[in-house]
């Protein structure tokens, strides 16, 4: 028997016969003789004498095998003795029922198909310890058959965002993951070198601003699915490396991505669950239109437990914000005020509300709002008390937003590592002509811990990035 064979001639997979065939009575069993060959791992051995019932896996369900001695033969049956739980096999034979009624393949022939050379972990307890979970996810994926649906959740959500932009015109595109100057959002990012160039780059924190010049060259609706990189602390809600989708259409602004965002949000909903409502820990989260929409300020009131007044004592803000978050240390009112949202506001958050009008300070690439100029035309989409998207009416004006890379770059140079220099080309690029433009990011991570109802990032990241074993 050739122990690396090259490959199997299936009819189905465990799970297709679990979903297929149940359904049929004994006696319909017996009397079409469904002949099947499916592969899968060992999973669990009951031997009883001259028969033996096993089970084999496909990652999704469990199907039970018969193997009788006077069926397949005794040089098989005795071969069939070496094999070890963890071992993968291809098993050949009819469908049948037992008398409790589970469903079963009679099996006339098996062939193997890849040693397992390590004992799986106890099968009562699984695979527990988070960490080894995270290292070993191939184990991990084994042992437990709902982290594999999590992830094929995680599929269907990036599936069915494609579909929907694609049928409203949207063109998918790529953009650069190295950047000579880092843009698109105020983080740290990490930094590499270009040997042949001799030039240092950046590893994108965004692809904002590539994806509006593609608008000032006229692609009206564009949208990318991909990796952004920030040299950021790792927790519950934030990985290195991250999956983003953004997007970007032409003569709108941040109220038409509100009404675009619903509409996205509750037909994926519909897809996942058929319904506009899923549990996430111990709530209900309900996406019926329209979502809650709340100016920043009056949810820093109203959640902060700060009372409206110590807002005026702009200095004591910025040393209660540097107290809150001492790695962040924010030099400005602005800077303050939204970290001290996020620690304060932004968990008290469930139900889905747009977080509207924050201080222009912290939106850079954001036009002023109409009624107040030094707040932005901007909304943070809050559910679960997590941020799931980030939106504007793109800043069009070339002059502003000159002047506004020039006041990060200064703050740059008094230590802000989020701040970045001045993109010149960006700039230029805006001189040809931005027309009204909305544009937003929505984290396909925290999409996915939405709709798996899982509460930690890495929960819904394949490989999440942990420090190296001792």
């Amino acid at each position: 028997m050739d122990p690396f064979p090259h490959k199997v001639e299936k009819t189905h997979t465990a799970s297709e016969i679990v979903a297929q065939f149940p359904p049929l009575t004994k006696e319909e069993l017996e009397a079409n003789k469904i002949q099947v060959r499916v592969p899968g791992r060992i999973v669990s051995v009951r031997q009883m004498g001259r028969a033996t019932f096993f089970h084999i896996s496909d990652g999704r369900a469990k199907l039970q095998v018969y193997l009788r001695e006077d069926v397949a033969g005794p040089k098989a049956y005795e071969l069939f003795s070496l094999f070890d739980i963890g071992d993968w096999i291809d098993v050949k034979g009819v469908l049948f029922k037992t008398r409790t009624g589970e469903l079963t393949v009679l099996c006339d022939a098996f062939t193997f198909l890849a040693k397992c050379f390590h004992p799986l972990p106890e099968k009562w307890h699984g695979l527990q310890d988070v960490e080894l979970r995270y290292r070993r996810r191939y184990l991990d994926l084994i042992m437990n058959p709902e982290v594999g649906e999590v992830f094929r959740v995680r599929s269907a959500i990036v599936s069915f965002i494609r579909r929907f932009f694609d049928q409203r015109g949207y063109v998918e595109v790529e953009t650069p993951m190295m950047q000579a100057i880092p843009g698109g959002a105020l983080a740290r990012p990490f930094s590499t070198h270009h040997n042949a160039l001799d030039i240092d780059l950046y590893l994108r924190i965004a692809p904002e601003l590539y994806l509006k010049r593609l608008v000032v060259g006229g692609m009206d609706k564009v949208y990318e699915i991909n990796r952004n990189f920030r040299n950021e602390g790792i927790d519950s809600e934030h990985n290195p490396e991250f999956t983003m989708l953004e997007f970007y259409e032409a003569y709108c602004d941040y109220n038409d991505m509100m009404n675009l965002t619903e509409e996205l949000l509750c037909q994926l909903s519909r897809a996942l669950f058929g319904k506009e409502e899923f549990p996430y820990g111990e709530q209900t989260i309900s996406l019926s239109r329209p979502f809650r929409r709340v100016k920043f300020m009056e949810a820093l009131s109203q959640y902060s437990g700060l009372a409206p007044s110590r807002f005026d004592d702009r200095k004591g803000i910025i040393e209660f914000a540097a107290a809150l978050a001492p790695e962040k240390k924010p030099s400005t009112f602005g800077k303050a005020i939204d970290i001290i949202f996020d620690k304060h506001v932004k968990p008290q958050i469930v139900q889905p509300t747009f977080i509207i009008n924050p201080p222009k300070e912290v939106s850079p690439l954001a036009k002023a709002a109409k009624d107040n100029p030094d707040e932005a035309a901007r909304f943070e989409l809050m559910v679960a008390g997590m941020e799931i998207a980030n939106a504007f009416s793109e800043l069009t004006d070339p002059a502003e937003q000159r002047k506004r890379f020039e006041e990060q770059a200064e703050e740059r140079k008094k230590g802000d590592e989020e701040s970045h220099p001045v993109d010149m080309d960006y700039v230029q690029a805006l001189e040809y002509g931005l027309p009204p433009t909305g544009g937003e990011g929505i984290g396909i991570d925290r999409l996915a811990m939405l709709f798996a109802n899982r509460k930690s990032i890495r929960e819904v990241i394949l490989f999440p990035l942990l420090r190296p074993k001792e």
